[in-house]
């Protein structure tokens, strides 16, 4: 017996099917488009995402017989605004993607008329054109045809997670859980449920919201006429982030970790506690039992990590594959003086800036390619220790170790880079997808395949840590100072 897991990503789907001892047994994945129709605008065609999860899951299955799934688990890239036909499951217009910053300036006009405060209380969150309102907001302001749907009770509203299991189910359960909800800026983490003050204030019609529901537990099946003949009790839901976390078996308070992927993500576990940042981090629900218990985490998104690494492979050409990155920057003993501030699409925390913009400094006649491939990493790094630094003193928690997952953690320079920055250590998780293993681990709770958390934390297996070595201060203050000259470019040209 195994449990699929689906991890809709932000670049592909991949799905997982994950035995009884948490081995992935097979692996499907599938690519679908980006689609960027003005500066600053990243989109995608939900219906592209529905073939490439039903392609993947095809493969998985087809790489695997004999391994029969009981259960499916749903993990899936955040904030991304999905509209959808309740009736034809068709979508009027592509999803806006989490990374798009097109809303800036109606979060500065809310800014301005001093609405920051009071969301950020309710939410946890901050105006930023990162979370799913103000996408929403957009639509009705520039779309009103779509939006009059929307408004008539034709047309749903979701996030990936929403969209897919409309789609699993053929439309029978329009649904979110509290990890995904918390991640819109229209969830209130007192209550627990959507706001109708916030609601009001982003202009969205509270009904066209999905039911909120616990992160496991069994919420309905799928339906064998519109996934590959299968019909599966949907039984975990979580955006990926919080879905990484419970992968990483961080169950506990005072556990982080972090997933390097498009961006980096660092989540620490509060326990019962949604600990208020003041300083530019997140309070999001980590997940919600099935009884209403909710666990809360601090969060830090660095919005470009891995999508610089694809920059360097796609836009400069200094790389053929991703995996080269390591090769070409071990090739210098350093980076020589070389920063890259990858601002690719404004900052994330702490320093919350969707005007600020990449640049790569301290270049001389003598700088080369592998220079800046170290710089990048460098650069990843220094992100997360910014972002670490801040959680530890936030929590008043300092962190024991770091659990480290996502494509990126496959290089060990990277890592190791990591530890030395942040001074702890770096526990490289032996299953790097721990986004689909949280989506499995959470499904085969809901199932009871697994009988608790106790059981997936015997389960969980690390692929080696690494320690830090002595680390110069200088290299930091270095990058600061060049994250510093980036801020507020966009304003300024």
């Amino acid at each position: 017996m195994t449990i699929l897991a689906i991890d809709a990503g932000t670049t592909g789907v991949t799905v997982l099917l994950v035995d009884h001892s948490a081995h992935v047994i097979s692996h499907g994945y599938r690519e679908f488009a980006q689609h960027f129709p003005e500066n600053g605008w990243v989109e995608h065609d939900p219906g592209e995402i529905w073939q490439a999860t039903l392609a993947a899951a095809r493969d998985c299955l087809s790489a695997a017989p004999g391994h029969s799934p009981i259960a499916i688990g749903i993990t899936n890239q955040r904030e991304t605004a999905v509209l959808w036909d309740r009736e034809t499951l068709g979508s009027a217009r592509r999803a806006i993607v989490w990374q798009d910053r097109r809303t800036a300036e109606i979060c500065d006009r809310l800014i301005a008329d001093g609405h920051e405060p009071a969301v950020r209380a309710q939410t946890g969150l901050r105006l930023d054109p990162y979370f799913t309102a103000t996408k929403l907001t957009w639509i009705a302001e520039n779309e009103p045809n779509i939006w009059s749907q929307v408004v008539a009770g034709r047309t749903a509203i979701g996030t990936v997670d929403s969209y897919l299991i409309a789609r699993l189910t053929r439309g029978l359960h329009h649904v979110t859980d509290a990890s995904n909800a918390s991640r819109t800026l229209l969830y209130d983490l007192h209550t627990g449920a959507w706001s109708m003050q916030l609601c009001e204030l982003f202009g969205v019609p509270i009904d066209a919201l999905p039911e909120i529901v616990p992160s496991y537990g069994v919420i309905g099946n799928s339906d064998p006429t519109a996934f590959l003949g299968l019909e599966l009790p949907i039984a975990g839901i979580a955006g990926d982030q919080q879905a990484a976390l419970f992968g990483q078996a961080c169950f506990s308070p005072g556990e982080a970790k972090c997933s390097y992927g498009t961006g980096s993500f660092i989540l620490l576990n509060t326990g019962g506690t949604a600990v208020e940042s003041t300083n530019g981090l997140l309070t999001t629900v980590a997940w919600q039992h099935p009884d209403g218990r909710r666990d809360f985490a601090l969060e830090g998104s660095v919005f470009v990590t891995g999508s610089a690494v694809q920059w360097l492979r796609d836009g400069l050409r200094i790389i053929d594959s991703a995996a080269q990155i390591e090769e070409l920057a071990l090739s210098v003993d350093s980076s020589d003086g070389v920063v890259f501030v990858p601002a690719l699409t404004g900052l994330g925390a702490p320093d919350w800036d969707p005007n600020a913009r990449g640049a790569i400094f301290g270049l001389t006649r003598a700088s080369t390619d592998a220079h800046i491939a170290r710089a990048t990493l460098e650069a990843i790094a220094f992100s997360v220790r910014d972002v670490v630094d801040l959680m530890s003193s936030e929590a008043n928690t300092p962190l024991p170790r770091l659990a480290v997952d996502g494509g990126a953690a496959a290089n060990n320079l990277l890592c190791q880079l990591q530890a030395t920055q942040l001074q702890i250590p770096v526990d490289r998780s032996a299953e790097l997808e721990s986004t689909g293993l949280g989506a499995a681990f959470l499904a085969g709770l809901g199932v009871g395949f697994w009988p608790d958390t106790q059981a997936l934390s015997a389960a969980w297996r690390s692929s080696g840590e690494f320690t830090p070595n002595p680390r110069d201060p200088q290299d930091h203050d270095r990058w600061r100072t060049a994250v510093s000259r980036t801020l507020g470019w966009m304003e300024t040209s």
